[in-house]
């Protein structure tokens, strides 16, 4: 198999105090690991077995007969992308041609913090807010469960994780308190940049290439 479990970027205390370790050990070690123990249990001798990670999502999202597969390739694909969503000592504001992105579609750096964390304390039940690019365009979305921008043929930037288990023990039902303070104290601008970046400098056409190919 081509998939691995991704090493958690930074220690699990260095969010603190904005997210404990105890929701880190449990998150992280817990609910993220199984979905990826469950994958891999799923995947051998079927077509997906030395797919990458992405490339699972995105064969799997296509039939409902590999919902199991998709359920847990999903959420395994997502909590890669939350992590390094965040860093020690996040928030402030992004520079360079990011921010200038994010001020050409967004008005201001406080207009996209405002309506990031509105879709995810929006978000009807479990899911996920996102940063994303689209044929060149930055705009936020949501998605239920495991789904992601990946199969509409988008690219994330940042990833806010708003099932109950990524707050619940730091911050109970207060889901508005966790996703301003991942706006304000945890987003790894940094990170997001690099992503732009890579968007940004991929030949002409090749995401519309790719979205067709979907």
């Amino acid at each position: 198999m081509k998939i691995s479990f991704a090493e958690l970027p930074y220690p699990e205390n260095a969010l603190e105090p904005h997210v404990s370790q105890k929701t880190i050990s449990f998150h992280y070690g817990k609910h993220h690991r199984t979905y990826f123990d469950t994958l891999t249990k799923l995947i051998p001798g079927t077509k997906f077995e030395n797919m990458t990670l992405e490339e699972i999502v995105k064969e799997s999202a296509k039939d409902s007969s590999h919902q199991a597969i998709f359920n847990n390739a999903g959420q395994v694909w997502n909590h890669d992308l939350f992590w390094r969503s965040m860093k020690p000592n996040g928030g402030g504001e992004p520079k360079g041609e990011l921010r200038q992105a994010i001020e050409r579609d967004f008005g201001s750096v406080d207009e996209l913090n405002k309506q990031l964390a509105e879709k995810g304390v929006k978000q009807f039940g479990s899911g996920w807010a996102w940063l994303i690019v689209s044929n060149g365009k930055l705009s936020v979305t949501s998605t239920a469960n495991a789904f992601n921008p990946l199969v509409s043929g988008e690219t994330p930037l940042i990833a806010l994780d708003v099932w109950e288990h990524a707050y619940y023990l730091d911050y109970q039902n207060r889901r508005a308190d966790f996703c301003s303070v991942f706006m304000k104290s945890l987003v790894s601008w940094d990170g997001a940049a690099a992503r732009f970046d890579a968007v940004k400098n991929q030949p002409s056409g090749a995401q519309s290439a790719r979205r067709a190919a979907r």
